[in-house]
């Protein structure tokens, strides 16, 4: 056990203003031991929040939360935040049962002013908070701590631009790594590198300081004031200073955002300025780490030494994703992929690799993603977009507008669908289902196993109409690479096991639930149950659900995403419209936010397991 001088000695923000700049910078080192230490224990954010420990503190050492408002963005950079401010005995238990969260969380703390999972909502909350204080008539302060590439997504600018008109006390402050969980792309990533690399910049600076310090005193200093304002003037047009003075902000940097003392002073500066003001802040992401400062994206998270590891030789979803879509290019010229700031999150690298010229990565701009799809699909392509399912939720409105309306071949692949475990209800995806399910003229349809993904992505690179696949974040269970992939029938669903008067209707990542079920029920029961691969969610295959009609009594439902306007749903909808006396069970996600814990612990305390089966067919039995 590690014996921290002045890490325990901080239990909350005001401890930190007693401290010395020595002080202060001697925290900063134990902080930063403290997360390395917690994480590589029990898993989680890793690199970014280490780049942001210095940031942390000078933030809290300048302000006064929760008078002050910070919101973060987004909210894996604030595990620094999370111990100044009363956390740290609890920081063990991060992202498990019952403990605190990997994100800001409102309920967690009056520290966390917004909750904070997905990227660039910052500078539009905190516009609101500031305009809520000016209403109120209050003098807190508001900042929006940008990073991890959110400044890409257009959100961001959307606040920007209503912020620089409706001029109030705001602070924005970039933390610019560079990088996102894969590396920044796009115009302004590259805009906001070229201080760091403009070497005129850089050369100018160095020599104003180099050549006046060789003169007299008096003046030195009469000619150093001149030319800070000259060089003022010249890094408004070699840094991204002019950006942001047009959107009506005052611009401040760049500030090495791991210089303790220099960070103080620049928020102490800018602290009572009346208007929307920018400060630019350049971090390292991984800083204390060796490994993460070197290789930031492959640490951008850690699964802890206390994760139990369990190993299978077939491959997850996300891998086997990157296999296939892989194979399918080499003689499918039209694929081209997209990704939001997910490639490799996304398992896309092999095809990355591969074939870079059929590729884009349009940063965290989910949106964007889709429209850009639906104009590549007009021009003969077929683009497959990937993103996890959490974030597929906020390119709605453009699967709907900009792709189903005019009936292009685009390919929708959602990753992490279903529950997500650690990362908890911001990352769950959970209502892909009940949303697309909505949309007439898009295929929705779900694996159950490695092969079954393989014939579904095929069939839509085949068929070219809008098709979406959602699969979780899972082991696909069987995947034989010598096997081509099938063409399939839309909407035909697969029976499973045979039997009678039950039959269970699985989707994806159930199915393989239902058939671990047939053995427990046959040995309870003495009964044998019909299990369905109901692979295609939308169209359902009405013909088979006829057939039950006939030779059933019981329906049970069973699917990882949300029950009400789920799978269960479209089922009782179909039925409600024919004549049935059908006894219909629905098991799904119930109408609440689920928290963080393992997702087998999730999948049991949801009754999505074998023993929730049986307890259905118990029950069946005893009506029976």
């Amino acid at each position: 056990m590690i014996d921290y001088i002045y890490l325990n000695k901080i239990n909350g923000p005001d401890d930190l203003k007693k401290l010395s700049i020595r002080e202060l910078n001697n925290y900063c080192t134990e902080l930063s031991h403290f997360i390395r230490s917690t994480v590589e224990d029990v898993g989680g954010h890793y690199s970014s929040p280490l780049g942001v420990v210095d940031l942390s503190v000078a933030l809290h050492y300048v302000y006064n939360t929760p008078t002050d408002k910070f919101v973060w963005d987004v909210g894996h950079q604030a595990y620094a935040h999370k111990i100044i401010t009363g956390r740290r005995d609890a920081f063990h238990t991060l992202r498990q049962k019952d403990g605190i969260s990997g994100f800001l969380k409102r309920s967690e703390s009056d520290h966390d002013a917004i909750g904070a999972g997905h990227a660039s909502t910052a500078i539009s909350s905190a516009l609101g908070i500031a305009h809520g204080r000016d209403k109120r008539n209050s003098n807190e302060k508001v900042l929006a701590i940008v990073g991890d590439g959110a400044m890409t997504g257009g959100l961001s600018f959307e606040g920007l631009n209503n912020l620089g008109y409706n001029r109030t006390q705001l602070t924005v402050v970039l933390n610019d790594n560079s990088l996102s969980i894969s590396k920044s792309v796009g115009a302004l990533s590259r805009y906001l590198t070229r201080v760091v690399t403009n070497p005129t910049y850089n050369k100018i600076r160095d020599d104003i300081w180099s050549v006046t310090g060789k003169i007299p005193s008096l003046p030195s200093k009469f000619l150093r004031t001149f030319l800070r304002k000259t060089e003022e003037g010249i890094k408004g047009f070699l840094t991204p200073g002019v950006l942001f003075e047009e959107f009506g902000l005052r611009y401040v940097g760049p500030v090495d955002g791991h210089n303790l003392e220099l960070l103080i002073q620049t928020f102490n500066s800018v602290k009572d300025f009346p208007n929307p003001t920018l400060v630019h802040v350049y971090t390292k992401k991984g800083k204390g780490s060796e490994l993460a400062e070197i290789d930031s994206i492959k640490y951008y998270s850690l699964p802890g030494k206390n994760t139990k590891k369990v190993k299978d030789p077939t491959p997850d979803y996300s891998k086997l994703f990157g296999h296939c879509i892989r194979q399918l290019a080499k003689t499918n010229k039209k694929i081209s992929c997209i990704t939001a700031a997910m490639a490799i999150g996304t398992g896309m690298k092999q095809f990355t690799d591969e074939f870079p010229d059929r590729y884009i990565d349009v940063g965290i701009a989910e949106g964007h993603a889709v429209s850009y799809a639906s104009g590549l699909a007009t021009q003969g392509f077929l683009p497959v977009v990937a993103f996890y399912s959490t974030f597929m939720q906020r390119a709605f409105d453009n699967i709907f507008h900009d792709v189903l309306l005019q009936e292009l071949p685009v390919i929708f692949c959602m990753d992490r669908s279903g529950l997500v475990g650690p990362d908890g209800p911001t990352h769950h995806g959970v209502f892909d289902i009940a949303l697309l399910r909505t949309l007439p003229g898009l295929i929705v349809s779900a694996p159950m196993d490695g092969d079954d993904f393989y014939d579904l992505l095929y069939t839509a690179t085949q068929l070219e109409k809008p098709f979406a696949i959602r699969y979780p974040k899972a082991t696909s269970h069987r995947f034989d690479k010598k096997r081509k992939p099938e063409l399939l029938e839309i909407g035909k669903w697969k029976e499973i096991s045979s039997g009678s008067k039950i039959v269970i209707l699985a989707v994806g990542s159930m199915v393989q639930v239902g058939m671990d079920a047939v053995s427990a029920i046959k040995d309870k029961f003495n009964i044998s149950v019909t299990v369905v691969n109901a692979r295609f969610i939308k169209p359902l295959d009405t013909e088979y659900l006829d057939s039950i009609n006939e030779n059933h009594s019981h329906i049970i439902t069973i699917e990882e995403g949300v029950k009400k306007g789920g799978f269960g749903s479209s089922v009782l909808e179909y039925f409600s419209d024919v004549e049935s006396k059908l006894d219909i069970k629905s098991f799904g996600i119930p109408d609440e936010y689920i928290e963080q814990s393992s997702r087998q612990d999730q999948l049991n305390s949801l009754n999505l397991s074998v023993d929730g089966i049986l307890s259905a067919i118990q029950k069946i039995i005893g009506k029976s």
